[in-house]
């Protein structure tokens, strides 16, 4: 068994990885979850593992954001307690992103942050940008 590792460009690895989404995220299930409307970043990189066989069995997108604070991360409500049991904790304030009909309140994926060097638990994030 044969297993490559690639990092590539976010755009032109998107056929590859595409198939993968609809897998995880079929259409008709994502247009019932909460964050069926949002519209999300494009990664900048993708990093890819490729079963010889399988072709790409595994990615992870990688995105470039001026950050002033600790770790920020969103996940659905079925993935907490993983996070939660690694250090993670609940971000309690208000989180803003843009969409292409201007800023939004970011309330459709829970934040989450993780106490690197005294990661804010309150207060206002605003992601400059689509979400993630």
């Amino acid at each position: 068994m044969s297993i490559e590792i690639d990092v590539l460009n976010g755009g032109a690895s998107w056929p590859m990885v595409e198939p993968l989404f609809k897998a995880v995220w079929p259409p008709d299930a994502v247009e019932k979850l909460p964050w069926a409307g949002i519209v999300f970043a494009h990664a900048e990189l993708r990093v890819l593992v490729q079963a010889e066989a399988e072709g790409v069995v595994c990615h992870v997108g990688i995105y470039r954001r001026e950050v002033r604070w600790n770790a920020l991360l969103f996940c659905e409500p079925h993935n907490a307690p993983f996070y939660v049991g690694r250090g993670w904790k609940p971000f309690e304030g208000e989180i803003y992103a843009e969409q292409p009909a201007g800023r939004i309140r970011f309330d459709a994926i829970a934040p989450y942050v993780h106490d690197i060097r005294r990661a804010p638990r309150q207060g206002v994030i605003d992601l400059c940008g689509l979400p993630w």
